[in-house]
């Protein structure tokens, strides 16, 4: 419910929501259509980006952030696309994928008795990010980056885990 502390409604609001022009100083109940027209309209604010910092083994200094996760076919296997933004001089930045592969996740579930949960499979992925900033594996620019294919697999979802205690 939206309520108008004003002498009414304004003239727009009225006339958007064919409302009885009459109404005086008091709430104006908006049905469920009319609020949902209104948040339609309302600009989306940007999502905010934590950039953080990792100093890897190699000696390097990267900064991060995750910036999307979507499911894929890699090679014809179910997988979860992790993507994150990174940059090793802070000046450029670019995207770079990190798979999860679902019959590893499966596997890990039918010998621990649960699947793990979306939370705990992100931070499998970005152990898996930071084990490549550790190996130095990571390219210093988006051509590298396109060309590199990070998986989480049954050979080292176990290990990955380990680090996270789970």
């Amino acid at each position: 419910m939206v309520v108008l502390r004003q002498n009414g409604p304004s003239e727009k609001l009225k006339r958007a929501f064919r409302m009885n022009p009459d109404v005086g100083i008091g709430p104006v109940r908006l049905t469920f259509t009319q609020t949902a027209r209104i948040i339609a309209t309302m600009t989306k604010p940007e999502a905010v980006r934590r950039i953080k910092s990792y100093s890897a083994a190699n000696g390097y200094v990267y900064q991060y952030c995750f910036f999307e996760v979507n499911r894929v076919l890699l090679d014809d296997t179910p997988a979860g696309e992790f993507i994150y933004a990174i940059s090793a001089d802070r000046a450029t930045s670019f995207g770079l994928r990190i798979f999860v592969l679902q019959p590893a996740l499966e596997a890990w579930a039918r010998a621990n008795g649960r699947a793990l949960t979306s939370s705990e499979e992100y931070a499998v992925a970005k152990m898996r990010l930071f084990q490549a900033f550790d190996e130095g594996m990571v390219p210093r620019t988006r051509e590298g980056a396109a060309e590199l294919r990070l998986v989480v697999d049954e050979s080292n979802l176990e290990e990955l885990l380990r680090a996270l205690n789970i």
